[in-house]
């Protein structure tokens, strides 16, 4: 297993990487950061712990949604509106985030 440095939100992390495995962890690590980048930008969320925790709850309900839609079968209805269920997932993934907003809301003597 090697070793492999990457950056998430500007700070560097030493990764362990299997071999063979490198592109396909640089890409979760793309992923990560992207996610992660966004939720800071939005100004919202200020402490790195919880744009993390915000950021994996965001790639695991993504990631749910998509093993979801391959579990179902296909039907003409699935093909015509994949825009109409990337708008709920929005919407869900949004109220999400409030509700972990407003349980984490009390934590900010810690930091």
């Amino acid at each position: 297993m090697k070793q492999i440095e990457v950056q998430i939100m500007g700070q560097s992390y030493l990764l362990g990487c299997p071999d063979g495995g490198e592109a396909q962890l640089r890409d979760a690590v793309d992923r990560v950061d992207a996610a992660m980048c966004k939720i800071r930008d939005a100004g919202k969320v200020k402490a790195r712990d919880r744009i993390a925790v915000l950021a994996s709850l965001n790639l695991a309900f993504d990631l749910a949604a998509q093993q979801a839609a391959a579990a179902a079968a296909p039907t003409a209805s699935t093909f015509a509106a994949p825009a109409a269920d990337a708008g709920e997932a929005d919407v869900k993934a949004a109220q999400l985030i409030q509700k972990l907003d407003q349980a984490l809301a009390g934590d900010d003597h810690l930091l």
